[in-house]
């Protein structure tokens, strides 16, 4: 009897990311911004201090780590002004970041894409993400950006939980993504919008 060579099953591949879009009917409504009273609300400054402070960022919020070689690419389409920190008044350290980036894709063209949220876990409770995000999108509106969006991962819920308050709606762009958000609309307890 001849055994039968075992074939490994083919790797699945990483599903694909969960969308959300800034409503049509917002364009013209940016989010409010405000910032928690210990921490202020400022943007980039070159020098190296906030690269350095965001690759802990980073870090910090589980994406691995960073240097230049691997932001330059996304620092070359972030919107002038469009890079935004929460600063802690005490220290000067930055504890939070978004991007406002020029990220065309087929989904999206000539889109202006939020992006690379990131926080340390420390200053978690603060309403921090939200601020840096409304000021983002308030950057891509300012900008003149018809098709805002953001691109993120099923068990980010803190990130989604953002997002939905702000005003963000999901995109059923995959036929898996609407028993996807379904899964967490449950997750945050929240009923589907």
């Amino acid at each position: 009897m001849r055994e039968e060579a075992q074939t490994p099953l083919a790797p699945q591949s990483a599903p694909q990311q969960l969308q959300m879009v800034w409503p049509r009917e917002r364009l013209h409504a940016p989010p409010p911004v405000t910032i928690h009273p210990d921490y202020e609300l400022r943007t980039y400054r070159p020098g190296g201090e906030d690269e350095a402070g965001w690759y802990r960022l980073m870090e910090l919020a589980g994406f691995g780590v960073w240097d230049w070689e691997r932001l330059a690419p996304i620092f070359a389409r972030i919107l002038p002004n469009g890079w935004f920190f929460a600063v802690q008044r005490e220290t000067g350290a930055l504890v939070v970041s978004a991007m406002a980036c020029h990220e065309p894709r087929p989904l999206h063209p000539f889109g202006g894409a939020l992006n690379w949220v990131c926080g340390d876990p420390a200053h978690r409770g603060k309403g921090l993400g939200i601020s840096v995000c409304a000021a983002v999108t308030a950057r891509l509106l300012a900008a003149g950006y018809e098709n805002i969006y953001l691109l993120t991962d099923d068990w980010r819920l803190p990130a989604l939980s953002i997002y939905l308050k702000l005003g963000y709606r999901p995109l059923l762009h995959a036929t898996d993504m609407e028993a996807r958000w379904q899964a967490v609309y449950t997750q945050l307890g929240r009923a589907a919008s």
